[in-house]
């Protein structure tokens, strides 16, 4: 008998070998080294229900999930697009779906969807909204403001690039707000981002401008368009905004060689989780770009707005007062 149970001994240390080895780190750190394959990197977005999804991302080579319970938890793969989780529970990959512990939840692009919602209801009369957003009156201020002294970017820093999607109709209304594409800052301000462009330079990247100056009246259409529940996206007009005052800029960055713009965890002006300044999903080559943009911005005096990673509040951005004036009459001034 002793022959059968030397073979049975040597099955069990192998076996065992093998459980000790996939569940090593240096296991885990050469899967991480073999990268995802495009079915896996295709599953990283959103699923389930906007107020609580599940986030699926990528970090180091190694796909994660985040909401329902799980924080930050890696997946291990089994096999047959399943995975096992981190603390518990299998998560399956499907072509437009996930199934969490055998809960179907379908994936959404949920900015889209807002977005599509807005267009719906901004299309039925954007004559009439524009009409009244002009009709109305911006908030009385009292204070003692700084001078207005906007100055055009693009004639501080020839890399500055202009994509001003308000000027055209590619944004989350689906209208032309702005007569023509153009950006302003108050002076302080303007200089400040020249030497942030002049920092990234440097790494190989330019500065996209989306937005800067923006007239009141766009204020408002924004939020009366807006449903109540992506508030947060938007400046309440009874306030103004930092834009209003010309201390506030919409950009991104682009990538001096090729010209094209980086890929961020989330798309401009979306209103989604995803527009959040530390979303934890996206890639590790996404969230590292938009570290990039923040630190370069916040070493020449500039905050991100925490809903949106695109958006930079100059620091003294309360010395000025709210701006009414539209392109062309700034265009007019110069």
């Amino acid at each position: 008998m002793r022959g059968p149970v030397r073979a049975f001994d040597v099955i069990a240390a192998c076996l065992m070998g093998l459980i000790l080895t996939l569940s090593s780190p240096a296991f885990a750190q050469s899967a991480s080294a073999r990268g995802l394959d495009a079915a896996e990197m295709a599953a990283v977005g959103q699923y389930g229900d906007k107020a609580a999804p599940l986030t699926v991302f990528e970090r180091d080579g190694v796909l994660r999930v985040d909401g329902r319970g799980h924080a930050d938890a890696a997946l291990t793969p089994l096999g047959r697009s399943r995975y096992g989780i981190a603390g518990g529970g299998e998560l399956v990959l499907e072509p437009v779906a996930v199934r969490l512990d055998g809960a179907r939840l379908p994936r959404h692009d949920f900015g889209a969807e807002v977005e599509a919602a807005i267009r719906a209801a901004v299309r039925a009369d954007p004559d009439a909204l524009r009409a009244r957003a002009l009709a109305a009156m911006p908030p009385a201020e009292t204070a003692a403001y700084k001078p207005a002294d906007l100055v055009d970017l693009t004639t501080l820093d020839p890399s500055i690039r202009l994509d001003i999607r308000y000027a055209g109709t590619d944004n989350f209304m689906g209208l032309r707000l702005y007569e023509r594409p153009a950006a302003y800052l108050q002076r302080p301000a303007a200089q400040a981002l020249v030497r942030a462009a002049e920092s990234l330079r440097a790494q190989g990247y330019g500065l996209l401008i989306h937005d800067a100056y923006r007239p009141w009246f766009v204020t408002w259409m924004f939020w009366e368009a807006t449903p109540p529940e992506d508030h947060m996206f938007v400046a309440d007009p009874a306030k103004g905004s930092r834009h209003n005052r010309g201390c506030a800029v919409d950009l991104t960055l682009y990538d001096l060689k090729t010209g094209k713009p980086v890929e961020m965890p989330g798309r401009y002006d979306e209103m989604s989780a995803r527009s959040y300044a530390d979303f934890i999903g996206g890639t590790t080559k996404q969230r590292a770009l938009r570290a990039i943009l923040r630190e370069a911005m916040v070493a020449q005096g500039f905050e991100v707005y925490p809903e949106e990673w695109w958006h930079f509040d100059y620091g003294d951005w309360r010395a000025y007062g709210i701006g009414t004036e539209t392109f062309s009459e700034l265009a007019g001034a110069k």
